[in-house]
């Protein structure tokens, strides 16, 4: 439940932020300037505000589409990502989101033509098919009963021939993906951690069962489903883990019917890091034995070459090599 809505004044009366208030009848309603000054605010606690975040509605006037990080992508050259949203509704303990980020609240821009235009103006940049990943800052799918974005991002793709999108998810709000044809330019990608791991550090997920049960009900209406493996925590049992997990979600969904698998370690900035660990000093995953190299706190390349080893071993006793993209 939504307490408080912050709404910048430019876009007040915007379409969609009366459509979106009008879901929340009792929440008090603040108005703002900018939204940074809510946002970006340096009196804020993360830790306190994840427990009741408040919605803080925006227009995004630049950066709209961005190059992926290096080694983010399933086999094309050219992959971009889009936030129309900042901050998750779940609480996953390894996000770097809560260490990047000094509000908990939930920042959502409502100016969704800019974001298409821009995805539009970025493929029209070359014939080559091009990636765009939805869910590298949010969950692309946790608050779509609220926002409508993607069912509005879906028409909008439907039209492009080269531009290709990733929904990368741990969600089962999937209705407005049923209640519509699925396009062959769509990936729904589900991420998974194993059970263990999943139980103790991704609070508020819905269940393994419950996401493999959206995949099967995706597969079964034509979308296109992926894996996606990541962040892998090391740890003695990852090889049992693993196979257990994989083998839940096989027994399920149809194997011919993924997209692509993919996979990587767990690594944090190192700022990012330390601010987590000052929020969360009692989580049993920062003191593990971990190691600081090129600003980035990890496992250590013994325990990574070990762990992703195992992991791309058993991935591949069910997809074929060509459909598996380590993240580098």
């Amino acid at each position: 439940m939504i307490d408080t809505i912050y709404i910048e004044n430019e876009i007040r009366n915007h379409p969609r932020t009366l459509q979106i208030c009008e879901r929340f009848p009792k929440a008090t309603t603040i108005f703002c300037d900018r939204y940074t000054s809510v946002f970006n605010s340096n009196s804020q606690n993360f830790r306190l505000q994840k427990k009741n975040p408040a919605l803080i509605l925006a227009r995004k006037h630049h950066k709209h589409v961005l190059p992926t990080p290096p080694g983010y992508g399933i086999g094309s050259d050219r992959n971009y990502y889009f936030s129309h949203m900042l901050n998750c509704l779940y609480d996953c303990r390894y996000c770097f989101l809560q260490g990047m980020y000094r509000s908990a609240n939930y920042l959502v821009f409502v100016n969704y033509e800019d974001f298409f235009d821009q995805i539009t103006a970025t493929t029209a940049e070359s014939t080559e098919d091009t990636w765009f990943f939805s869910g590298y800052d949010c969950d692309s799918l946790a608050m779509e009963p609220v926002t409508g974005f993607m069912g509005e991002a879906l028409n909008h793709f439907e039209s492009i021939e080269n531009a290709h999108l990733e929904i990368r998810t741990k969600s089962t709000q999937i209705r407005s993906l049923l209640n519509r044809e699925a396009i062959p330019n769509c990936v729904v990608a589900f991420s998974f951690s194993p059970e263990r791991p999943s139980q103790a550090l991704e609070h508020g997920v819905p269940s393994i069962a419950k996401r493999i049960n959206a995949m099967r009900k995706l597969q079964h209406h034509g979308w296109k489903t992926g894996l996606r493996l990541d962040p892998i925590i090391h740890s003695q049992s990852v090889q049992r883990d693993y196979a257990d997990l994989l083998d839940e979600i096989f027994q399920s969904v149809q194997a011919e019917h993924i997209h692509s698998v993919s996979y990587g370690m767990f690594r944090l900035p190192k700022p990012f890091f330390r601010k987590m660990v000052r929020m969360y000093p009692e989580e049993k995953l920062f003191s593990m034995p971990l190691t600081e190299h090129d600003s980035q706190v990890s496992f250590g390349d013994k325990a990574e070459e070990t762990s992703l080893a195992i992991v791309d071993a058993e991935i591949r006793k069910y997809i074929d090599k060509q459909n598996i993209f380590p993240c580098k």
